[in-house]
Formats: structure tokens, C-alpha cells, sequence
């Protein structure tokens, strides 16, 4: 299931610096009309392309937690590429685009909004460069500052 996190409101006072959370604003990519699914399996290794390429309608799963044995309902392409593509050598490599390695980490931790500073550990990128690319006026795939309650 894709988590709602809340809305963005810009403030134009305020400009993201290197502490602002950010995260995947999947509302975004409804606004914009754009096919998150269809971009999401462009991510798939291999052996899942072609899983996912003869069950296009794969929406939901249950999905089993190994330490409490509950069963809850996820998204069944973004936990295959979070428990298993995210794993494979090259998903995230010194010659993956600066926006893509960003996305890519926020789908392998389901989400979690995190900083430049904290991105920079995963993609080994400055957190400078990750905040200008984050902070512009263009949202690229839907990567927007955490909204502030």
C-alpha cells in the first residue's frame, strides 16, 4: 500500500536547508499525471521484470512480518523491490543520475523521509548537492520536503 504522508505547503519564506526532511510525495505523481507504477517497474532486476510483465495487475499482497506473524496488505511491486531488487548489485551506484539514487533509497526504506545530510551517507553524494537538487523550483519524480505540522 502507498503511504500518505502529509500534503506540502510551501512556505515561500522558508527554503529547504541541509536538516529538512525529505520524502516521495506520491499525491504528487497523481497531480501530475504521471504513472508511478509503470516508472516503478522500469526499477525491477531481471527475474522480477519478467514476474511482474506476465501479472501487470498486481496491486496488493499480504505480506507475512517474519518476528510477529502478522499478516498486512502492502504494495506488491514496491515490497519486491525493497526486499529483493534493492539488493542486487548496481541498483544504486556511483553512475546512477543524482534524482534517481535519491528516489531509489526512499523506496528501499519504505518511504522514511530523511535529509540531504542523511541521503548523502546513501547515495555518497555532498548533502549540498542533494539539497540544491531537491530544493528547486522543478519537483523531480515527486521528492519534496517533508510537510511541517
Amino acid at each position: 500500500m502507498i503511504q500518505s504522508l502529509p500534503k506540502f505547503k510551501p512556505d515561500p519564506l522558508t527554503k529547504p536547508a541541509l536538516d529538512t526532511p525529505f520524502h516521495i510525495d506520491y499525491e504528487w505523481w497523481q497531480r501530475e499525471d504521471r504513472e508511478l507504477r509503470v516508472y516503478l517497474r522500469s526499477y525491477l532486476c531481471p527475474e522480477h521484470h519478467a514476474v511482474f510483465e506476465g501479472h501487470p495487475d498486481v496491486d496488493e499482497i499480504d505480506w507475512i512480518d517474519e518476528d510477529t506473524a502478522e499478516v498486512t496488505r502492502v504494495d506488491g511491486l514496491q515490497h519486491i523491490l525493497r526486499i529483493h531488487c534493492s539488493m542486487q548489485p548496481g541498483f544504486i551506484s556511483p553512475q546512477t543520475p543524482l534524482v534517481d539514487a535519491i528516489f531509489r533509497v526512499f523506496l528501499t526504506n519504505n518511504n522514511k523521509p530523511l535529509t540531504p545530510t542523511e541521503l548523502s551517507i546513501r547515495v555518497k553524494r555532498t548533502p549540498t548537492l542533494i539539497l540544491k537538487a531537491l530544493s528547486g523550483l522543478r519537483v523531480y519524480k515527486g521528492l519534496r520536503p517533508l510537510a511541517e505540522n
